[in-house]
């Protein structure tokens, strides 16, 4: 029998297998995947199963396995991250332009926001973000709009895990206060930041979606409390929907 396997161990045989099955250009047998990834049939009998479990291989009715759905999920996501970048960023600038204030494109991961591209006016007085920097979701725009996407029972289960810090004042750290704000902004389109994740800044934000109808990333607009204007929302949903467009 083999010995007990160690997590860097299966981790391993599950990446060879993977890359069996990635090589085979189709749906491929236990004989073949055991001999191009050099495991034991029992061995990868054993870790096929496991990979089934969670979504990342899949079984046809003839016993032959192929890349499960969710790892193709998993794969347009990161497609969709770059391809998001390159498609909205000059209509961020031409937003930007046209209302004088950072606009900023966010992507989900977890239970987080990241700053994924921005477009800054050349004034003194700014609000910017940093690319790469991240924020809980409950503290910004977008992000209680992608909350809304999710639904009750995820916020629910965020609040637990996260207890709804408070960054300033203003934070929505009730989660009976989020869930009416998270309702608010699904029934509108549009959500807001009002000093919630640092004072004296307000943002509006809006979702960005694919073909499909997925939430792919958030656009929004980060500008100094006293300039923001609800004339921006139009803007922001009219730059959305082209970038979901092109999407």
């Amino acid at each position: 029998m083999d010995k007990p396997f160690v997590s860097i161990q299966v981790i391993d045989r599950s990446a060879r297998l993977m890359e069996a099955i990635a090589a085979a250009n189709g749906p491929a047998s236990l004989k073949i995947l055991s001999a191009e990834s050099g495991l034991h049939p029992s061995t990868a009998f054993r870790i096929l199963g496991s990979l089934i479990k969670v979504g990342f291989v899949e079984r046809d009715s003839a016993g032959h396995y192929f890349i499960g759905r969710k790892i193709s999920r998993l794969a347009n996501s990161v497609r969709r991250g770059v391809d998001v970048r390159e498609e909205a960023r000059d209509i961020m600038e031409q937003l930007r332009d046209e209302i004088g204030e950072t606009i900023n494109l966010t992507v989900r991961e977890g239970d987080e926001v990241i700053y994924v591209e921005r477009a800054t006016p050349n004034r003194m007085m700014r609000v910017e973000q940093v690319i790469g920097s991240r924020a809980p979701l409950h503290v910004t725009a977008v992000g209680k709009l992608m909350l809304g996407e999710l639904g009750n029972s995820f916020v629910r289960g965020y609040s637990e895990r996260t207890g709804l810090k408070a960054y300033t004042p203003h934070t929505r750290s009730s989660l009976n206060d989020l869930i009416e704000d998270v309702h608010e902004a699904t029934a509108k389109g549009v959500a807001y930041d009002n000093e919630e994740a640092e004072i004296g800044v307000g943002c509006i934000g809006v979702l960005i979606r694919d073909s499909a109808g997925e939430v792919v990333a958030g656009l929004s607009v980060s500008a100094p409390i006293e300039r923001r204007k609800d004339e921006w929302v139009k803007l922001l949903k009219q730059a959305a929907r082209k970038i979901s467009e092109r999407l």
